[in-house]
């Protein structure tokens, strides 16, 4: 199995690359933004790979980095979602992006994605919600290490952090850039009350 590719950008093609490593050309489908980031034809890369073996075929998929790869995967836990369909999401999205969607049960950011329409973006985020919000907040309220902070902040659908996601959506915000503001504030302060996540969170909205 082959797990990394370094080599020479030979060419572009819709939706793939192909990579030269010692005058063996390798094909591998990327997202658009892992397209974006690997510079000119000609240029050196480093690609993490995850290989699809098939009674047909033997597909490469590339990845910039190991969180990509890992959303990658992820995805495709979900019934219905395909290679084609997770590389379109995260072409549309970064992988914290859309961790942070699906955490924050934002459908509509999923079904920025071509081929991705509303029910196929319920699932994802009916099937993965749980899986990705634990993560998500815990991350984002984590002290910082190097102040000897305490043990992550572990969220669930109660509490002040979610209460404070719930107001700033009531106060027109997306559910998705809600979250992410919140999980800033709870960061910032240690976890925090209902009323600093807020006004905190309102702040970094506004930032």
């Amino acid at each position: 199995m082959i797990a990394k590719l370094t080599g020479i950008l030979d060419r572009r093609d819709d939706g793939a690359v192909v990579i030269d490593v010692g005058g063996v050309g390798y094909l591998v489908f990327v997202s658009a933004r892992t397209a974006d980031r690997l510079g000119p034809v000609g240029g050196a890369v480093n690609l993490q790979i995850e290989t699809h073996v098939r009674e047909d075929h033997i597909h490469l998929f590339g990845f910039a980095d190991q969180e990509e790869q890992a959303c990658f995967r992820l995805l495709q836990t979900v019934q219905g979602v395909g290679a084609k369909a997770a590389l379109s999401i995260l072409s549309a999205l970064s992988a914290d992006s859309v961790l942070t969607a699906i955490a924050a049960q934002d459908k509509s950011l999923l079904t920025r994605a071509d081929g991705v329409g509303p029910k196929l973006a319920q699932r994802i985020v009916n099937e993965l919600k749980d899986k990705t919000a634990a993560l998500v907040m815990a991350e984002a309220a984590r002290p910082n290490a190097a102040d000897g902070g305490a043990a992550p902040v572990v969220v669930g659908e109660d509490g002040p952090i979610a209460d404070a996601v719930s107001a700033l959506v009531n106060l027109g915000y997306g559910r998705a850039e809600a979250f992410a503001a919140v999980g800033a504030a709870a960061r910032a302060h240690d976890g925090g009350d209902l009323e600093t996540l807020i006004t905190a969170g309102l702040k970094e909205l506004a930032s």
